[in-house]
C-alpha cells in the first residue's frame, strides 16, 4: 500500500499493482460467493463457489505482501523511530479507510431496512453501537445484540474488517518481537509456523475444507485467523530480508495471469475416508510456495509507460476497494435472495454494475477522503 510520508523509502510499484489485482479479484470472487449463498439459502444448489473458487486466499496474498513491505520499510529505521511512531504511521495508513468502510456499511444496512439474514429487524440503537465498535476495531461475538446482521461476522457492518483486525495483530507482533529476530531465527520461526499452518488447514481442524477462516470470533476462527495471518506475514518479512533482485521482463502481467489461474482452479473434493483436506492442501501450496515466488517476481520487475500508470492506479485503489466494496455486496446478496437469482447469466448486468460501483466508490473515497486526511494527519504527526 502506498505511503504518504516524505521520509519513506521508494516502494515496489509492481507489488502495489498486484495488490490491486488481488483486490479486484476479491470483488469478483464475492459476486460468485453471493450466487452460491443465494443457492444455499433457497436450497437449489450445493452452495459451492464455482468460479474463482479460491479467491478468498487473495487475503493471504495481502498478508505476505504486508510482511514484505513492512519489513522492507521499517527494519532498518528503529534507531530513529519509536514504537509510538511506528503505530502512528500504521494507524494513519489503515484506520481512516476502516472508519469509512464502517460508515458505508451502516448506510448500506439502513438502506435495506436493517434487516437481518433471518428477516428480523435490528434496532437502530444496536446498529449505531456496532458502528462505533467497528470504528474502534472491537469485534462482535456471535449472538450479542450488536452483531446486527446475525450471521456471526466479527464486523457485521463490513465483513472484510476481520482481515484488518489480524493485520493490526501482525503489526503489533512485528513491532514487539518479530523485528528483533535475526534472519536465521525468523527463518526457523517461519518454518515452524508453516508446519502449524499445514496441520491446522490441511488437517481440516476447522472443518471448513478450505483456508477461509478468521471472519468470526469463535475459538477456531480466532486461532485459525491468527495462524492464517502470521505464517504468510512472517514469510513476507523473510523474503524482504533475503531478496536478491533480478531483472524480470513482464513480471506484472505474468503474476496477474498466475493469480487468476490459481484462483480459478475448481473446488478439490476429498474422499470421505481421507482425513486430509485436498482443497486446503492446494491452497496451502499456493500460499507457502507460489505466492512467495509471485512476490519475488513482482519485486524484480519494473514498470514504465502504461504498465507504470496501471500499477499506480491499482496500488492506490487496492485498499479502498477492499474495505468499501462489501457493504455493496450485502445489498447485492439480499437482492439475489429476494429475486431467486442463482446464476451469473441471470444477473450479469447487475453484477457488472456492482463491480463498477465498488471501484467508483473506492476512487471517490480515496481522492476525496483518504488521501487528503492522511496528508493532514502525516503533517500533524511531525
Amino acid at each position: 500500500m502506498t505511503n504518504y510520508f516524505a521520509d519513506t523509502k521508494p516502494h515496489y510499484e509492481l507489488l502495489d499493482g498486484l495488490r490491486g489485482v488481488a483486490a479486484i479479484l476479491v470483488v469478483v470472487y464475492h459476486i460468485f460467493e453471493g450466487l452460491a449463498f443465494a443457492q444455499a439459502t433457497d436450497g437449489v444448489g450445493s452452495g459451492l463457489i464455482t468460479t474463482l473458487n479460491h479467491g478468498h486466499i487473495a487475503v493471504d496474498f495481502f498478508f505476505i505482501l504486508s510482511g514484505f513491505v513492512i519489513s522492507y520499510a521499517y527494519d532498518d529505521r528503529w534507531g530513529k523511530m519509536s514504537l509510538g511512531g511506528f503505530f502512528k504511521r500504521r494507524l494513519i495508513r489503515l484506520h481512516p479507510m476502516l472508519i469509512m468502510g464502517a460508515v458505508i456499511g451502516a448506510v448500506a444496512f439502513f438502506a435495506v431496512g436493517c434487516e437481518r439474514w433471518d428477516g428480523s429487524i435490528a434496532p437502530t440503537s444496536w446498529v449505531m453501537i456496532a458502528l462505533l465498535l467497528t470504528m474502534f476495531m472491537i469485534p462482535a461475538v456471535p449472538g450479542v445484540p450488536y452483531e446486527v446482521r446475525g450471521n456471526g461476522e466479527m464486523f457485521p457492518l463490513n465483513g472484510p474488517g476481520w482481515s484488518l483486525f489480524f493485520e493490526y495483530i501482525g503489526n503489533i507482533c512485528y513491532a514487539f518481537f518479530m523485528r528483533k529476530m535475526s534472519t536465521k531465527v525468523l527463518a526457523v520461526f517461519t518454518l515452524l509456523l508453516g508446519v502449524v499452518h499445514a496441520w491446522f488447514f490441511v488437517g481440516d481442524v476447522s472443518q471448513y475444507d478450505m483456508i477461509g477462516v478468521g471472519w468470526t470470533i469463535d475459538e477456531v476462527n480466532f486461532w485459525g485467523g491468527f495462524i492464517r495471518m502470521l505464517f504468510p506475514f512472517s514469510m513476507g518479512m523473510l523474503l524482504a530480508r533475503t531478496f536478491q533482485p533480478r531483472k524480470v521482463k513482464g513480471a506484472f502481467w505474468i503474476c496477474t495471469c498466475v493469480l487468476i489461474a490459481l484462483f480459478a482452479v475448481p473446488y478439490i473434493p476429498s474422499a470421505e475416508a481421507n482425513p486430509i483436506s485436498l482443497n486446503s492442501l492446494y491452497e496451502f501450496v499456493c500460499i507457502a510456495f507460489v505466492f512467495p515466488v509471485l512476490v519475488w517476481l513482482g519485486a524484480c520487475g519494473s514498470a514504465s509507460g502504461l504498465t507504470q500508470k496501471t500499477n499506480k492506479f491499482l496500488g492506490d485503489l487496492s485498499y479502498p476497494l477492499y474495505i468499501v466494496h462489501y457493504p455493496i455486496m450485502y445489498i447485492f446478496y439480499a437482492w439475489l435472495i429476494k429475486n431467486d437469482v442463482y446464476t451469473l447469466g441471470e444477473c450479469w448486468a447487475i453484477a457488472l454494475g456492482v463491480v463498477v460501483v465498488s471501484i467508483g466508490l473506492a476512487c471517490l473515497c480515496l481522492k476525496l477522503y483518504d488521501e487528503p486526511l492522511r496528508r493532514w494527519l502525516s503533517k500533524t504527526r511531525k
